[in-house]
């Protein structure tokens, strides 16, 4: 039986890589994007070409309404989700001293509001299918131990392993696990105006990470293998933290 495996943000960065990983592990993905339908198809191309099925969501997880109409709708018509994965996020960087209204109610709406307007309309369903189930949520090692320029994004982290954690707690005896993956510094398009040199200095491992190794695990924590793991935090970060 198809194993379907709803990511959010999965037209670029890590979210694609990890649709595409799990594609080849043999899940079947529903692939949600916000604007860019040219990427999202090309990542569509890609699975359909790999044999697994695939359909498309597109709207903003910061609408609550819209999330809630396009996921109950699915799942009406599909069925529950085997798993989810909440990977949408975006940073604002500035000195919290001169941080935008605009910048911080951003991130935390897409990350941590993020949580709650994918999760929460979708969990009753995969409660009731009385079948073992999976939520990865991504976080990061800003959530962990915050980073300068990043008040914002090291709150709605931090939020979102606190959530995480709680929800991982409720849903234990249903058999649905859920944990967070806190990836550090990874090569993506997020990552293009960092200063490389400069960061490796202080990875211990005097690398960035590959999303293909954020990936893997997050394919792991899928995997019957894991099916005892909940309520975990686990770094990929090369030792930064």
């Amino acid at each position: 039986m198809a194993k379907w495996v709803l990511i959010t943000g999965s037209s670029r960065g890590i979210g694609r890589t990890t649709a595409i990983y799990l594609a080849k592990s043999g899940y079947d993905i529903v692939l949600h994007f916000r604007s860019n339908v040219e990427k999202a198809t090309d990542v569509k191309n890609e699975i359909i070409s790999l044999g697994r099925q695939v359909r498309m969501l597109q709207f903003d997880v910061n609408n609550r309404k819209a999330c809630e109409d396009f996921l109950k709708k699915d799942v009406e018509i599909n069925g529950a989700y085997y798993a989810v994965i909440c990977n949408a996020g975006i940073t604002a960087d500035a000195p919290f001293p001169v941080m935008s209204e605009e910048d911080w109610s951003s991130v935390i709406n897409t990350s941590l509001n993020g949580f709650y307007n994918i999760l929460q309309p979708i969990i009753m369903d995969m409660v009731s299918a009385r079948k073992p189930g999976r939520i990865v949520t991504l976080a990061s090692v800003s959530g962990i131990t915050g980073n300068r320029g990043q008040v914002n994004y090291s709150a709605a982290k931090a939020g979102v392993i606190g959530a995480t954690k709680a929800l991982a707690v409720e849903l234990a005896k249903h058999k649905i696990t859920v944990n967070c993956v806190a990836p550090g510094l990874i090569k993506t398009d997020m990552t293009e105006n960092i200063d490389i040199d400069a960061m490796n200095k202080i990875i211990p491992m005097k690398r960035i990470g590959k999303p293909e190794e954020v990936a893997s695990l997050i394919a792991y924590l899928l995997s019957d293998d894991a099916a005892y793991i909940t309520r975990q935090v686990i770094s990929v970060n090369g030792g930064l933290c």
